[in-house]
C-alpha cells in the first residue's frame, strides 16, 4: 500500500512508526525515531555536500541543523498528516500535538522507510517531503540568522537585545578558537566554540535557540 509516496512492503513498520510511547503499548516508535534521526542527518549532510559545493563546513553545519530542527520536521509532519494518523495516548488527544512529538513521528516514519526499502527509498522520501526546506536552505533563503532570531526573542521578553560573552580563548594568532555564551537578560545559555568571535556568537545563539525551541514544545 502506498503511503506518503512510499509503497511499504512491510505495513507493520509504518504502524510501529505511528505508535507513540504515550499509548503505553509494549512496542512504540522510539527505536525507529532514533534510526530515522541518524538516517536524516546523513541524507541532509549528503545533499549539502553534493549540491552546496561552494558552502564552507560551518555554513553546511548550520543549514543542516535548521533542516533537521523540530520546527521544520514538525511542519513536514503536519503536511503529511502524521498527527492525525498517529496512535497516541488518551491524555494527549485533548490538545494539539507539540512540535517534539510531530518531529519524532517524521523521524520514525523515515526510519521505517529505511528499514522497509533501504537508503535510496529513504533519500527519496526525505527529498520529497522536505523539498521546499532543502531548496530554501540550498539557496540560503528562508533560513533565519540565529542571532537575529535570538534578538527577536530577547526584545519580546526583556525589551533588550541579547549579549555575548567570551569565556575562553585558545590558540595563537593564526589558529584561534573562542568559547562564547549568549545571555538574554541574566539568563545564560549553553556555550559554543568558533574559529572567530563572530562565528562563536552565531553558534552560541544557535544553542540558545535550541533551548528555547525545546521549552516552547514542552
Amino acid at each position: 500500500m502506498m503511503h506518503f509516496g512510499h509503497s511499504f512492503r512491510d505495513e507493520s513498520l509504518l504502524e510501529l512508526a505511528l505508535t507513540h510511547a504515550s499509548t503505553g503499548e509494549p512496542q512504540n516508535n522510539e527505536r525507529l525515531e532514533f534510526l530515522g534521526d541518524a538516517v536524516l542527518d546523513l541524507i541532509v549532510a549528503e545533499e549539502f555536500f553534493q549540491h552546496g559545493s561552494e558552502l564552507p563546513e560551518g555554513d553546511m553545519t548550520e543549514l543542516k541543523a535548521w533542516v533537521v530542527s523540530r520546527r521544520v520536521l514538525a511542519e513536514a509532519a503536519r503536511d503529511l498528516g502524521l498527527g492525525e494518523q498517529a496512535k497516541i495516548g488518551a491524555g494527549m488527544r485533548q490538545r494539539t500535538l507539540p512540535r517534539s512529538v510531530l518531529a519524532n513521528l517524521y523521524e520514525a516514519v523515515l526510519g521505517a522507510v529505511y528499514l522497509d526499502a533501504g537508503l535510496e527509498a529513504a533519500r527519496a522520501f526525505a527529498r520529497e517531503t522536505l523539498k521546499r526546506q532543502l531548496e530554501q536552505a540550498g539557496s540560503l533563503e528562508g533560513v533565519e540568522n540565529p542571532k537575529q532570531e535570538l534578538q527577536r526573542h530577547a526584545q519580546l521578553t526583556t525589551g533588550e537585545p541579547p549579549s555575548y560573552r567570551v569565556l575562553e580563548e585558545r590558540g595563537n594568532a593564526h589558529a584561534k578558537a573562542f568559547k562564547v555564551s549568549a545571555f538574554v537578560g541574566e539568563r545564560e545559555f549553553p556555550t559554543a566554540w568558533g574559529r572567530t568571535r563572530k562565528e562563536a556568537e552565531r553558534w552560541a545563539a544557535h544553542e540558545a535557540n535550541l533551548v528555547l525551541e525545546r521549552e516552547s514544545a514542552e
